[in-house]
């Protein structure tokens, strides 16, 4: 399915990207060459596949929780560009946009 400049145009509207014209030159292909090889896979007769969330056997890969002692708060505070009064805790400012 060839994609027109247009439609390449619209595509770019609906997911809010400026594009300039030589980009649009360059996507206009690109998206028409994804958009065909999509629909070769829709020819494809895949009513023998069952349905899969993934094609690969699955095994837990999580190690077992072993307690192991951690750094003492003195050695992670050492180099924190800043602290509270007592050192205690790591400092950071506020990112609060409104």
């Amino acid at each position: 399915m060839a994609l027109t400049r247009q439609q390449v145009e619209h595509i770019a509207e609906l997911a809010k990207l400026k594009l300039s014209g030589a980009e649009i030159d360059l996507m206009t292909p690109q998206l028409s060459a994804i958009l065909e090889h999509a629909a070769r896979l829709q020819e494809l007769d895949t009513d023998a596949i069952s349905p899969t969330a993934s094609v690969l056997a699955l095994h837990n890969v999580m190690r077992d929780d072993v307690i192991a002692p951690s750094l003492a708060r003195e050695d992670a505070l050492a180099n924190a560009p800043d602290k509270d009064d007592k050192n205690e805790f790591f400092r950071v400012r506020a990112i609060i946009k409104e």
